[in-house]
């Protein structure tokens, strides 16, 4: 166990069960192991949130330990994220049947690297926002309790929700990386509810945190520079 009282055991052993458990959905609805692209997703999806986690346990334990409870979640921030575990669940090993088993999109190879690129970025970016943004709980909520302020530095000199920004590069990056044109129809869908999330926590912000309305007056973008 670590200072933070963080014991690496656990950090591996969540990591595990997340590779075993997204490789099974992968893997038995492509009917082979033989997936350059699922490998390759498994791995960077595992390695990255490995990463992700020792550096908060390192330099940023009280937001580790946000990020691990859903404490505080308001109704309808609840009603929204609970959309998109069952829609993962669905739509991974869509793709698997459509890019592997039944071999209905063919994917270029270049755009499959593209893939992998924009996965390894969104985790750079969910790093960049962290080390600025101590508040970023997985819930919408204000922290009284652990002082929260606003924050205008880093990737939020940008973009409002920098974390949505690299949600939306993972939804675009895994269908490509995994060779599945079916797998982006889906992406529209995740993209909107990111969008509805971020209007709904922009209209309790503006309410409940101080500065933030002046913050959202300098910021014109929610998720992608010059776009929205």
């Amino acid at each position: 166990m670590n200072e933070n009282g963080n014991h690496p055991r656990t950090n591996l052993r969540g990591a595990a069960l997340t590779c075993v458990g997204l490789g099974t959905l992968l893997f038995l609805a492509a009917g082979t192991m033989r997936w350059a692209g699922g490998w390759v997703f498994l791995l960077e999806i595992t390695i990255g949130g490995l990463i992700t986690e020792a550096w908060l346990a390192r330099h940023d334990p009280g937001l580790l330990a946000e990020r691990r409870t859903l404490r505080g979640q308001v109704g309808w921030d609840r009603n929204i994220t609970s959309i998109m575990p069952p829609l993962w669940l669905t739509w991974l090993p869509l793709m698997a049947l459509d890019a592997v088993c039944y071999q209905t999109s063919l994917v270029p190879f270049w755009l499959q690297c593209a893939g992998a690129v924009m996965i390894a970025a969104s985790f750079y970016i969910v790093y960049r926002t962290y080390r600025e943004n101590s508040y970023a709980a997985p819930v919408v909520k204000i922290q009284r309790e652990r002082g929260h302020t606003v924050v205008t530095t880093g990737p939020y000199a940008c973009v409002r929700h920098p974390i949505y920004t690299s949600g939306l590069l993972t939804y675009i990056g895994t269908p490509l990386l995994l060779g599945s044109w079916y797998g982006l129809t889906i992406v529209p869908v995740m993209a909107a509810l990111l969008g509805l999330r971020s209007m709904m926590e922009e209209r309790m912000l503006t309410a409940e945190l101080e500065g933030y309305a002046d913050y959202l007056a300098r910021v014109r973008y929610r998720l992608v520079p010059m776009v929205w």
